[in-house]
């Protein structure tokens, strides 16, 4: 059931990407363009985006529980660390210059067209590369010493 609810959940935000145009680089860089032609739909997405959420957590917070879940899963975290900024930083910079973020350039994948195959490939590198730096960075775990005795 998981599974299923899954897969409805990505094709309900896939196919709200695709109706309000948000897997359109131009349209995306064109909210960018604050000096230029800028075009404001990408607003009224995030906006009625922001809606919903907001009363999709009020109902979720009045459930006692989830459906397919033993508990609720809150976020716990609420500090602004250096990682966070960077990560923000950089992906806005990537948004910036191609005017697509992950979700938008999973549902262009669809199109087959090269430019959209590169940035997820470089996209899924990137965050393979930080696994890989973020894992040899952490501190190996403490052992206790072994006893005479065995």
């Amino acid at each position: 059931m998981l599974i299923l609810t899954s897969f409805g959940c990505g094709l309900l935000f896939g196919a709200g990407l695709l109706i309000s145009g948000m897997t359109q680089p131009d349209k995306v860089l064109g909210f960018l363009d604050l000096f230029g032609a800028w075009d404001a739909t990408l607003a009224f997405v995030m906006a009625g985006a922001v809606a919903v959420t907001a009363a999709g957590f009020a109902l979720a917070r009045q459930r006692g529980g989830p459906m397919l879940a033993e508990k609720l899963q809150w976020p716990t975290r609420r500090d602004i660390d250096a990682p966070l900024v960077a990560g923000a930083i950089l992906f806005g910079i990537g948004w910036g210059l191609i005017g697509l973020c992950p979700g938008p350039a999973l549902v262009n994948l669809a199109g087959l067209s090269l430019p959209v195959i590169v940035f997820v490939i470089a996209m899924a590198a990137g965050m393979i590369g930080h696994d890989l730096w973020r894992t040899r960075r952490a501190p190996a775990p403490v052992q206790a010493p072994l006893r005479a005795d065995g």
